[in-house]
């Protein structure tokens, strides 16, 4: 069954990254419920998928969704890291299609199957039969491989990154990333692949974060810390100043 749910995450990246980007909230949704349906034909209980602590993650998450927003507040205030938000893909959208991205595309797209999947199915199969520690750390990893399409996008949409991964600090930037798709021209294959690395493990060291934080709220806690990242990502690109032009 765990090879099976693997398959069915697999399928759905291909299909929101390169087939169908649009469709993604429609293919999450599907494939979601196949990873709740084969996670229950296994045995685990609602609880053991992540559907419990509902108050308390709540809380959890609104705490931890208000430390983005002000974090993203002083991203855009301090002159050094304003470049990581001028972000292509976000800029290029009319208000509409940000509204669009930021409350169906993220929401349903993005964070419920990411959940709902990492955290929830494959995490409760994991600790099942290998424990907490195993779960947390195969999940994250596997997590963070997930992302390497949107990353090579990313480095694509997003110029200052490139520069940023050469001073080592690819982590901060992908966290700051908001999710998309984008035409603009890679800078370098270097760049892009220093991105994907950084991508790649910054993603699964939050990971083990949104682990942690489901063991301790359910899957609510970290699905509003996720949300609150990759849509208010497109809110604060928007406003952000437009980094000078260089000369």
């Amino acid at each position: 069954m765990l090879l099976r749910s693997l398959a069915v995450l697999v399928a759905a990246n291909i299909m929101n990254n390169r087939v169908a980007p649009r469709l993604a909230p429609l293919t999450s949704a599907l494939a979601t419920g196949a990873l709740v349906a084969m996670a229950r034909r296994s045995g685990l209980s609602w609880e053991e998928i992540g559907f419990t602590h509902g108050l308390r993650g709540a809380k959890a998450g609104a705490a931890l969704a208000a430390v983005v927003a002000a974090g993203y507040t002083v991203g855009i205030a301090v002159p050094h890291t304003r470049a990581l938000f001028h972000d292509e893909r976000a800029l290029s959208l009319s208000k509409a299609e940000v509204v669009e991205a930021a409350l169906l595309q993220v929401p349903v797209g993005t964070v419920l199957l990411e959940e709902v999947g990492f955290r929830g199915a494959l995490y409760g199969m994991l600790r099942r039969e290998h424990g907490t520690v195993t779960a947390t750390a195969v999940s994250s990893a596997l997590f963070g491989l997930w992302h390497i399409l949107p990353a090579i996008e990313l480095a694509r949409a997003n110029p200052a990154l490139g520069e940023l991964t050469s001073g080592g600090a690819t982590g901060a930037a992908i966290a700051l990333a908001s999710d998309g798709t984008s035409s603009v021209p890679v800078s370098g294959g270097a760049d892009v692949v220093k991105v994907v690395v950084g991508g790649v493990l910054s993603t699964a060291a939050a990971g083990v974060l949104f682990c942690e934080l489901r063991r301790r709220g359910g899957l609510l806690a970290p699905s509003l810390l996720h949300l609150a990242t990759n849509s208010l990502g497109y809110l604060f690109a928007r406003i952000a100043p437009a980094p000078p032009a260089r000369r």
